[in-house]
């Protein structure tokens, strides 16, 4: 099971969030392919090649998904979730961007295998900057560990 060449999946149903990310990544050199779901049932049709993505090559998986917790229909902590239950889905990498500042979300968000959560900003450049941050994140999953630590 292969990432699909640094694919990010963005699963936002905010579109001013949506754009706001975008502009974060671009801001921060961070070039690669976002696909975007705007709500959780979208984003595991996506990974699972059902719905409008069935025929979706599944053998290619993103190489990490920036997942909100506030979507319609399936919820991001139900994304999580079912998506750690899944052998395919199982070790991708995500990281939590939410406007929630409850610690019952960040416990569940972590309990159910989020890598990471960052809370969303209304500013951008405290927005821009937590992107930066995960961009230090991104490098880590590109690299490996392995070689992450003999390149200090």
């Amino acid at each position: 099971m292969g990432t699909g060449n640094g694919i990010i999946l963005l699963v936002e149903d905010n579109a001013s969030d949506e754009a706001l990310a975008l502009l974060a990544l671009r801001r921060n050199n961070i070039s690669n392919e976002v696909i975007v779901a705007r709500d959780g049932v979208e984003a595991l049709d996506y990974l699972f090649g059902r719905g409008k993505h069935a025929g979706r090559d599944t053998r290619i998986m993103p190489a990490i998904i920036l997942l909100d917790l506030k979507l319609p229909r399936l919820d991001g902590l139900q994304v999580l979730e079912q998506m750690r239950a899944d052998e395919r889905t199982r070790l991708i990498p995500v990281a939590v961007l939410t406007t929630s500042n409850e610690p019952q979300d960040i416990v569940a968000s972590y309990s159910l295998g989020a890598n990471s959560f960052v809370r969303k900003p209304v500013n951008f450049d405290d927005f821009a900057d937590a992107i930066k941050h995960l961009g230090a994140f991104w490098t880590v999953i590109n690299t490996g560990p392995h070689e992450a630590c003999m390149a200090e």
